[in-house]
């Protein structure tokens, strides 16, 4: 394989000493992240070298068409080898992706536009490529994949699923074949050998988890030997045991990359084993019943989003009530601590919303996809409380053999890059974490998709009514009706009552996370209904039948607002995807949980006069909107922050104490 260094022409790369290229950390002073990101907001005169590199691109052409498909090959291979040596520069690009453009022509029918072609380059220069909703960022993607891959490189294609990940490369598997590329695909349930054969292919395609814990496992396997010593001995010959599961951390194209970078960037990916559990069962239960007699606002608080505190009155109680129990009850920090994680297992985490019984098992909620999460605990007893509360088996703990955070591991590739449709309200943090900057790229067609008047009740029960109203209105028209809904039990909710009122409609929700891609892309049959929970089947097109566009296409209703700007975004960016007819609106209540955990003192003053006032106050509401989610995203980003400085914080500290730093 070549040497990839020679790919990151102009760009200071530090790399580390393991058994394969990764990069070193980057460790920036603040005043240094400041002046980066300052500096990567200053406007540049990228209209000329757009034109002129797209023209580049085009005057390629005619010398392609006669060439069969050996003398495209051999033409991307010439390209890449000047790659090796003088990196992704513009004349070079513009080169291989005339050939992948005419290749792609051939094996899937399918011609990059220009605005595509943007994006590719975009990805090759280390940046984050913004493409609105069904602009066609997968096709896009093969651009830079291919021809990273064509230098040598190993190319990680990063998605949100399994599902995504085998559907994409199968979908695109016939380019690869025609240009020489070999491409594999790592799944859930494959074995350590499939994974290491897959990670060798040219181009692999894998999920952001099982990629991290594939790296995980790596660490592990080096073991107590310092990355050094390990690749000595490999380079010795005496290194007798398996090789490395993956074969370096060159290049990775994140797909969704808001979503891996940031939604699932609040907590670290740690690899543990379960430890026996020698907690007294009855110790969950008795604190379950302590927590469940303490009274809201007298013997404890809630703070920020879901922080519960005891108060002194509430320490009080809970010493009492423990008294007779003996054993770990008698410790106040033990006992405390019981009842603390109790208080949060009861009123901060909810059934179907953010976690579901599957299996008689606790299985976790990603609140940012919808998606479940079945090999996720909560930390630190949490995740048994809850078990104890839902009368389920009480699993045991764990603990940690090796962890590290997604800022920490995506910031080790050689170049990281990547795709969404939502990521101007997190550039500065995506370019103070993972130094990555945001090119907006420009849609092929004018969008028309139009926003209605936004609605909000006073309950949530009104809120419901008037949503099953809208869909069915809208729905008689001829039209599909996209719901977005925030949780499990809210899209089960709606749907009862669609049935009660005999209206024909399919719910999506995480209960039917295989099937959610199949049941997204059938979404836009005229007339029908379809409940989905947050961005379940995200990366699956809703394509119009002819009837449907002429009909006005799909409407979307969003029916909660999210702490997030960007996750309202992508619901709304399912409709009027290139250039197709569209309309969204919102229907929301006073009692969703956005208002209830980040309206200061007297919001719900204004919300009220909202509800009296409502078409009135259309404005009002999405300033409204706009200032809270503001709020709640400062929390998050305080949030990970602090992940990132607890990871480092732990690194530093297994440095100390002489073991490998994962």
């Amino acid at each position: 394989m070549s040497d990839v260094r020679a790919l990151l022409a102009g760009r200071h790369v530090e790399l580390g000493d393991g058994p394969y290229l990764e990069r070193l950390d980057r460790t920036h002073a603040p005043w240094e992240e400041r002046l980066r990101s300052w500096l990567d907001r200053v406007p540049r005169p990228e209209g000329r070298r757009t034109r002129r590199f797209l023209q580049a691109t085009k005057a390629f052409e005619p010398t392609l068409g006669p060439l069969d498909d050996e003398g495209l090959r051999l033409r991307l291979a010439a390209t890449t080898r000047q790659m090796q040596r003088d990196g992704f520069t513009d004349p070079l690009l513009a080169a291989a992706f005339a050939v992948i453009r005419e290749a792609s022509r051939r094996a899937l029918g399918m011609r990059h536009h220009d605005v595509q072609l943007l994006a590719g380059r975009a990805l090759l220069q280390g940046r984050l490529a913004e493409m609105a909703t069904g602009e066609g960022k997968t096709l896009a993607a093969t651009l830079a994949v291919c021809t990273a891959a064509a230098t040598g490189a190993a190319v990680h294609v990063v998605t949100v699923n399994d599902y995504l990940a085998e559907r994409d490369a199968d979908d695109n598997n016939p380019l690869f074949t025609l240009l020489g590329l070999n491409v594999g695909v790592v799944l859930q349930d494959m074995d350590v050998a499939k994974r290491r054969e897959a990670y060798a292919c040219d181009i692999t395609y894998v999920s952001n988890k099982e990629l991290t814990f594939d790296y995980l496992k790596d660490c592990i396997a080096i073991g107590e030997a310092s990355r050094t010593q390990q690749r000595l001995r490999e380079l010795a010959g005496g290194n007798r045991g398996e090789s490395p599961i993956l074969r370096g951390l060159h290049i990775a194209i994140i797909d969704e990359a808001d979503s891996v970078l940031i939604d699932e960037a609040s907590t670290p990916l740690i690899i543990s084993e379960t430890l026996p559990d020698d907690l007294d069962p009855a110790i969950y239960t008795q604190s379950l019943a302590i927590a469940g007699s303490l009274r809201a606002g007298i013997e404890y608080v809630h703070g920020a989003h879901r922080d519960l505190w005891l108060t002194p009155a509430g320490k009080h109680v809970v010493r009492n009530a423990s008294s007779g129990h003996g054993g770990l009850w008698q410790s106040p920090l033990w006992r405390e601590e019981f009842v603390h994680k109790a208080l949060s297992a009861i009123h901060s985490f909810q059934r179907d919303q953010h976690y579901i019984l599957a299996e008689g098992k606790v299985q976790i909620v990603d609140e940012s996809t919808g998606r479940v999460m079945p090999d996720r605990t909560w930390e630190r007893g949490l995740h048994q409380m809850i078990e104890a509360k839902e009368a389920c088996e009480i699993t045991g703990q764990r603990r940690t053999l090796a962890q590290i955070t997604y800022q920490r591991f995506f910031g080790r590739y050689l170049l990281l890059c990547g795709m969404t449709g939502t990521a101007q309200e997190v550039a500065a943090e995506v370019k103070r974490t993972y130094d990555l900057s945001v090119t907006r790229i420009p849609t092929h067609k004018p969008s028309r998709r139009r926003r209605l008047v936004d609605r909000i009740c006073r309950t949530s029960d009104e809120r419901w009514k008037e949503v099953a109203r809208r869909a069915t209105e809208v729905a008689a028209t001829g039209r599909p009706v996209l719901v977005g809904t925030r949780s499990v039990e809210a899209s089960e909710q709606l749907g009862n009552l669609l049935e009660r009122d005999g209206i024909a409609h399919a719910v999506l929700n995480a209960r039917q996370d295989k099937s959610e891609a199949e049941a997204v892309a059938q979404a836009s049959q005229a007339g029908r209904i379809t409940v989905a929970t947050n961005m379940a089947g995200r990366g699956t097109d809703i394509k119009l039948a002819p009837d449907v566009e002429q009909a006005g296409g799909l409407h979307v209703i969003l029916t909660e607002f999210h702490e997030s700007a960007r996750v309202d975004r992508q619901l709304f960016g399912r409709c009027a995807r290139q250039g197709d007819p569209g309309t969204i609106e919102s229907v929301v209540s006073v009692e969703d949980e956005l208002f209830r955990q980040f309206a200061p003192a007297g919001g719900r003053w204004l919300m009220r006069a909202m509800v009296r006032q409502n078409r009135e106050t259309r404005r009002l509401l999405r300033w409204w909107v706009r200032h809270l989610q503001n709020r709640a995203e400062r929390h998050y980003r305080k949030q990970r922050t602090e992940t990132i400085r607890r990871d480092f914080e732990w690194a530093r500290a297994l440095g100390f104490v002489g073991k490998t730093r994962k």
